[in-house]
């Protein structure tokens, strides 16, 4: 409402000008009116001209990419930034002394980011700009409309045009590699488990198709002809006997991680970091996500298993109305015995303590990943850690997505 009063004002504006220029040229006469007349005469007919200046036909097209990288990325992990790149061509000879462009894009959840720029189109009335987001969090991304806008001169009329490039990339959590952490063959072999095996377990002769090459992988390993046409090392995959069955349970009560969701991000990209690690190293895994709509993963292993985890886990949010304790009880249809699990949370207190029971009567040998603040005392309320840990089961203490191969790796206590 505020930019129409602005025109109408401006308009007003014109109008009386003009009028007083006529006025003066009929009543007054004279070479100096004449010339007054038809001056403005002139600026008024180029600014009538800049309805035709073809801004409204614009034509432009976008590329993106990493950040510091020369081509788009197959893969963006959560804070990563990107290079835009947007090229505009605006069709006519109106002479055009600058547009500027502004550009968005929209998260998932509706999150709106936008940025504005400005070039002096060439002689060809064509331009680019470049920008740069800012750390993105993960989720998906969709471009809106590119606007351009253009002025007269003298700054008075607005003239613009926008186009659409169908363009969309997600952002999916950050993990971090785990190296070759025994918790899932030391996790596996618990009272309940009779489906599983380690990495290095018994192997059939069977090759099962081509892996990539992992170092210390015997000479007798390589795939010689799969090397040789990629130019990249590559191992050959055989099949196993059976496969160790792990199940990542992902705590998704806010009220839990506190004010900041900083550590629900955190716990994201551990159970991220978690699901690639057990499947490159074939071993079948499951997710179990209770929120406000529970996800159940079935354990399997396969690069399917893996995009169906990483596109929940980039739309993820806390949205689960229970404690941890309620959310499990409620599942107990769809937690079958015989696995390995791995709860990410950050609760504490006898809560926790009543949630690694209620795993070990389901049958299934506990794990438990919590996830604390980075000024957090671990020592303040020991009472339920050392409980935890007097009855055998693992817990682990990650403060940062950085510590995890860290405290995995290292003692118990972290």
């Amino acid at each position: 409402m505020n930019e129409k009063r602005k025109q109408r004002f401006r308009k007003l504006l014109i109008a009386a000008v003009y009028a007083s220029s006529l006025f003066y040229f009929l009543f007054q006469g004279g070479k100096t009116s004449f010339m007054l007349f038809i001056i403005l005469n002139l600026l008024l007919l180029y600014l009538l001209l800049g309805r035709y200046s073809g801004i409204g036909k614009v034509k432009g097209a976008r590329s993106h990419s990493l950040h510091g990288a020369d081509s788009q990325p197959d893969t963006l992990t959560a804070g990563s930034s990107l290079d835009v790149s947007v090229d505009v061509r605006i069709p006519g000879y109106y002479p055009l002394p600058y547009v500027i462009v502004r550009d968005s894009f929209v998260r998932h959840d509706g999150r709106i980011f936008r940025f504005e720029t400005s070039f002096v189109p060439s002689w060809k009335r064509t331009g680019s700009i470049r920008y740069q987001t800012p750390p993105l969090p993960r989720g998906e991304y969709r471009f809106a409309e590119t606007e351009c806008l253009a002025y007269d001169v003298f700054g008075l009329f607005e003239h613009s045009g926008s186009f659409a490039t169908e363009s969309a990339f997600s952002v999916l959590p950050q993990t971090i590699p785990l190296r070759q952490w025994s918790g899932f063959q030391r996790g596996i072999r618990g009272p309940y488990s009779h489906a599983s095996a380690s990495r290095s377990a018994k192997e059939t002769t069977q090759i099962n198709g081509v892996r990539e090459y992992h170092y210390g992988d015997r000479l007798s390993r390589v795939h010689w002809n799969a090397t040789a046409k990629t130019g990249e090392w590559k191992s050959k995959a055989f099949e196993r006997e059976s496969l160790p069955r792990t199940l990542v349970i992902l705590d998704r009560h806010s009220p839990t991680y506190g004010d900041s969701l900083d550590r629900f991000e955190l716990a994201v990209s551990v159970a991220a970091s978690f699901m690639e690690h057990g499947l490159k190293e074939d071993t079948a895994m499951g997710l179990l996500s209770p929120g406000a709509k529970p996800t159940m993963l079935p354990p399997r292993s396969g690069m399917e298993q893996r995009s169906l985890a990483m596109k929940h886990l980039t739309f993820v949010s806390a949205d689960a109305p229970y404690r941890i304790y309620d959310s499990l009880t409620r599942s107990e249809s769809i937690v079958e015995p015989g696995a390995f699990a791995l709860l990410i949370t950050a609760d504490t207190g006898s809560g926790m303590v009543r949630s690694m029971e209620w795993l070990s009567r389901k049958g299934v040998t506990p794990c438990l990943i919590h996830v604390g603040a980075i000024d957090d005392n671990a020592s303040g309320n020991a009472a339920w850690r050392n409980l935890i840990r007097g009855r055998g089961w693992k817990l682990y203490e990650v403060k940062q997505l950085q510590d995890l191969p860290t405290a995995l790796e290292g003692s118990v206590t972290a």
